[in-house]
């Protein structure tokens, strides 16, 4: 088959397919052996099992459960209330100091969970209705919530990042180191905006809570120690090279049973839950990932990736448009479609380019996160803004949610255009520890 109109059929049978709601796993599986079968070989179907197996027995990738499960037993280890309750102590008589507050637990949250959705449910179920009590504006309450719990898949450890590695046969740990910054600059974007928003409009974020004394936020500090133990557990092990990526990630699950232990939240019903939860997040991953390794083998098995490399190539435009277009595709992409899937579909096309055009991997890893990122926040099919619907009050509808994030979508766009500016916001972690 032609690559050209290869590549005019996939993903023209792909965008119809999935306008249908059919699970993008299925889809993209489905779609894939239906091509080689028709228009390759009924033969080469013998090839998609050993490439499925071959993506997904990757070590790297077992990582990814032992995340998720760290995930599912923070989120009902009650850490997440502790942490919010430490929290809104120090920021409490500030104007907007609830919403800066969960900005905060969010990106420590996100530095103990590896996903974007732990962080986004429990502050929804906490500081949600904490924020709306005292007359916060919905704007300003839903969308710290929802930009917050975006950082999960940028501020390490992520598991997304951990796909992408794999994909793109990128240093993990680099990506982690590279991911801190960025991460960190965000979180401060979205406090300042609050902040600044707070002080021009009063009225969005209602009375200020009571001003604590000194002594009373030093003892909230409690709330902190197992969240930061964990952190340096799982983030030093990898950043100082004791521990690889999977073994900090059993060390995580475990420091994970031990906080529960530790807030006497431990029984067998919640260790079953955050089970059958890993298991259903963990399968959803991988059935994606088998579906996109099959349609990738096919796509490139017709050379559609060396055509789109040497198109762009050929084109003689400066590198930066040519990056500045990828982002464009890829945030696009993130409206529609799920971040692994995308992974999958346009890192084996796109990184190539960006090594010929002289760019750092390292570097591109982190813009293509912080575009999925975007991604989580952009409608129609925003994942965290339909992780918020289901936690939210029943006053709130899917209207208010999509209209509190545009600012902050905002603040991520100009966030990504700093890092494209300053590359060594990204690069200066990963070339001093590795």
């Amino acid at each position: 088959m032609d690559a050209g109109l290869g590549t005019i059929l996939l993903f023209g049978s792909m965008i119809f397919v999935l306008a249908m709601g059919v699970p993008i796993a299925i889809a993209l599986g489905g779609i894939s052996v239906g091509f080689i079968y028709f228009a390759w070989n009924p033969n080469a179907l013998a090839i998609l099992p050993m490439k499925g197996f071959a993506v997904t027995s990757s070590f790297e990738l077992t990582s990814v459960p032992l995340f998720i499960f760290m995930a599912a037993m923070l989120q009902r280890s009650q850490i997440a209330e502790e942490l919010f309750e430490s929290i809104s102590r120090f920021f409490g008589g500030v104007k907007g100091g609830l919403a800066v507050g969960t900005i905060f637990v969010c990106t420590v949250f996100a530095a103990m969970a590896g996903i974007s959705g732990a962080a986004t449910i429990s502050m929804g179920l906490i500081a949600l209705p904490a924020m709306l009590s005292r007359h916060y504006h919905k704007n300003i309450a839903l969308g710290s919530v929802a930009a917050g719990g975006s950082l999960g898949i940028l501020i390490p450890p992520s598991v997304t990042m951990i796909i992408y590695g794999v994909i793109s046969s990128t240093s993990i740990g680099k990506l982690y180191a590279g991911g801190i910054l960025p991460g960190l600059m965000l979180a401060a974007f979205f406090c300042l905006y609050i902040l600044t928003r707070s002080a021009l409009q009063p009225s969005l974020v209602g009375v200020p809570e009571r001003t604590y004394s000194l002594a009373e936020k030093f003892s909230s500090l409690k709330g902190l120690v197992v969240p930061g133990l964990l952190v340096v557990c799982v983030l030093g092990s990898i950043l100082t090279g004791l521990a690889s990526v999977s073994e900090s990630a059993a060390v995580g699950a475990l420091g994970s049973v031990i906080a529960t232990v530790l807030r006497g939240r431990l029984s067998w019903p919640l260790v079953r839950e955050a089970c059958e939860e890993t298991l259903r997040y963990s399968c959803l991953s991988f059935w994606i990932i088998i579906g996109a390794a099959a349609l990738s083998t096919f796509y490139t098995s017709i050379g559609a990736a060396r055509l789109i490399e040497g198109f762009v190539l050929d084109l003689d435009l400066n590198r930066y448009l040519v990056l500045l277009t990828i982002m464009l595709i890829l945030i696009l992409l993130g409206m529609v479609l799920d971040t692994i899937g995308i992974i999958m579909i346009t890192v084996p096309v796109f990184v190539p380019i960006i090594i010929s055009l002289g760019f750092d991997p390292v570097w591109f890893g982190i813009l293509f996160i912080i575009a999925m990122e975007i991604g989580f926040l952009t409608p129609p099919f925003g994942y965290n803004l339909f992780y918020l619907k289901g936690v939210a009050p029943p006053g709130v509808v899917v209207t208010d949610i999509y209209r509190s994030v545009l600012p902050f979508v905002v603040l991520m766009m100009i966030g990504l255009g700093v890092c494209m500016l300053f590359p060594e916001i990204i690069l200066v972690l990963p070339n001093m520890l590795f």
